[in-house]
C-alpha cells in the first residue's frame, strides 16, 4: 500500500446532501469506539488485562451505500475479469524476494551478506527511518485484505469465492505480500535497524487495523486504493532514488521493482473507478468528493511501537524532508486522478454532483497555497530518537 501525509491541510465545508444517488447523507448505523489507551497504562500488577489495540478509532460510519448499489458492482463481475483480472501476473511469471537477495543455498552467501552490509552503511539513518515506515506500512497487509472484504457488493463471501472482484483481492493481496516480505529481510540483513522494535511496531500495527473512512462502499474503497496505490509508487520510485544516490544500486532495485508493482495495481484500481464514472457518474464524483473532504489517511495511520505516541507524524515529517512524500505529492497524485478520470469533463450531473465537481477540481491548487503558507509559518523542530533505529536522534 502507500505512504500519506496526515498532516495536508485539505479545506473544510459544509457536507453536501448526497451521496452515492441517496438524499441521506449518511446510514444511521454509526460506531462509536471508546477511548483506547496504550498498553503500558493498563497494567496493573500480575492481573491479566484483555487485549486492546492502542489506538482509539472515534467516529466510525458503516454501510453508508443504498442497497441497490450492490447490484452495479454484482453486474460488473464479467467486465471485471475481462478488464481487472488480466493486470495481474501469473506465480510463475512474478518476482520473487529471493531474486534480489543473498541466496542462503549458495556457497557465497555469507560474502553477499557482507557486501549488502558494506553498501547499506553508506546510507544515512534518516534514509532508513523512511525505508522502515514504507516497509511496516506494507507488512500490515492483513488489515489492507480485510478493510476491502468490508465493501458492500464486492467483498470474499466465503475466503475462496469465484467472483471476479475476490479472485481479485486475493491475487492482489498476494503480489503485494512480496512487497513487505523483501524489504523486512533487507533490512534484517543490512544490520541498521532495530528488527525487534520494527518487529513489534508490525504487530502493534496489524492489531490496530486501519480507519479509512470508507464506510464498507466500495464507491469509496476504489477512490481511496487508487490515491493510495499511485502514493505508494511515488514513495518507493523516491526511495530507489535515493539510494542510488547514496550509492546502494541493489537496494534502489529493490525500491524500483515494488514501485513497478504498485503503478501496475494503480492502473488496475484507476480502470475501476473510470468504469464507475461511466456507469454512475453523480455516485461516484459525490464519493470522490467525500474522500477528499476527508482526506486520504495513510493505511498505517495507527502505527505505535510502544514508545512514541506521535511515530506516523514523526515519520512523515522526515519523509517530506527527504522528498520521499509530500504534500506536493497529495496535490499531484489528486491532480493527476482528476485528469485520469476526465472529472472536469462530467455532464450531466445533479445540482450537488456539481457542486461537487467543482469541489475536487478546484482542491489541488488550494492545497498546494496552503501547504505554501504552511511551510512559510513552520518552526524548526528539535530531532526526535526513532526506536526503529536504535533511539537515534533525527531532524524532523
Amino acid at each position: 500500500m502507500a505512504l500519506n501525509m496526515n498532516a495536508v491541510y485539505v479545506p473544510s465545508q459544509a457536507k453536501f446532501g448526497s451521496f452515492i444517488g441517496s438524499k441521506q447523507l449518511r446510514s444511521s448505523r454509526v460506531c462509536m469506539a471508546s477511548t483506547i489507551h496504550p498498553p503500558s497504562s493498563m497494567k496493573t500488577g500480575n492481573k491479566k488485562e484483555p487485549f486492546v489495540p492502542p489506538r482509539e478509532v472515534h467516529l466510525q460510519i458503516t454501510h453508508s451505500m443504498p442497497p441497490e448499489k450492490r447490484e452495479l458492482f454484482h453486474s460488473l463481475n464479467d467486465w471485471a475479469e475481462k478488464e481487472i483480472l488480466v493486470l495481474l501476473k501469473p506465480v510463475e511469471k512474478c518476482w520473487q524476494p529471493n531474486d534480489f537477495l543473498p541466496d542462503p543455498a549458495s556457497e557465497g552467501f555469507e560474502d553477499q551478506v557482507r557486501e549488502l552490509r558494506a553498501r547499506s552503511k553508506e546510507i544515512p539513518d534518516e534514509y532508513f527511518v523512511v525505508l522502515v515506515g514504507d516497509m511496516i506500512t506494507e507488512e500490515a497487509l492483513p488489515t489492507y485484505q480485510t478493510m476491502l472484504n468490508t465493501l458492500d457488493g464486492v467483498r470474499d463471501e466465503t475466503g475462496a469465492s469465484l467472483t471476479s472482484w475476490a479472485v481479485w483481492t486475493r491475487a492482489w493481496t498476494a503480489e503485494e505480500n512480496r512487497h513487505g516480505d523483501l524489504l523486512n529481510k533487507y533490512l534484517y540483513l543490512s544490520g541498521r535497524v532495530d528488527m525487534r522494535q520494527v518487529e513489534k511496531t508490525i504487530q502493534y500495527l496489524i492489531g490496530s487495523g486501519m480507519d479509512p473512512k470508507t464506510e464498507n462502499s466500495p464507491y469509496l474503497g476504489f477512490i481511496y486504493t487508487s490515491f493510495q496505490e499511485r502514493a505508494t509508487f511515488v514513495s518507493h520510485g523516491n526511495t530507489a532514488r535515493l539510494a542510488k544516490e547514496h550509492g546502494d544500486l541493489k537496494l534502489a532495485q529493490v525500491c524500483g521493482i515494488i514501485a513497478a508493482d504498485e503503478k501496475r495495481h494503480e492502473t488496475a484500481y484507476t480502470k475501476i473507478v473510470e468504469k464507475l464514472f461511466e456507469v454512475d457518474p453523480d455516485g461516484t464524483i459525490h464519493g470522490l468528493a467525500d474522500m477528499m473532504r476527508k482526506k486520504i489517511s495513510m493505511p498505517a495511520h495507527l502505527m505505535y511501537d510502544g514508545k512514541d505516541d506521535n511515530l506516523f507524524d514523526n515519520f512523515s515529517s522526515v519523509a517530506q524532508r527527504l522528498g520521499v512524500y509530500t504534500a506536493k505529492d497529495y496535490a499531484d497524485i489528486l491532480e493527476f486522478l482528476v485528469s485520469r478520470w476526465e472529472v472536469e469533463k462530467l455532464t450531466g450531473l445533479s445540482g450537488e454532483g456539481n457542486k461537487a465537481q467543482d469541489y475536487v477540481c478546484t482542491l489541488a491548487p488550494r492545497i498546494r497555497k496552503l501547504e505554501e503558507r504552511a511551510q512559510a509559518r513552520a518552526k524548526e523542530r528539535s530531532p526526535v530518537p526513532f526506536s526503529w533505529i536504535f533511539n537515534k536522534q533525527i531532524k524532523l
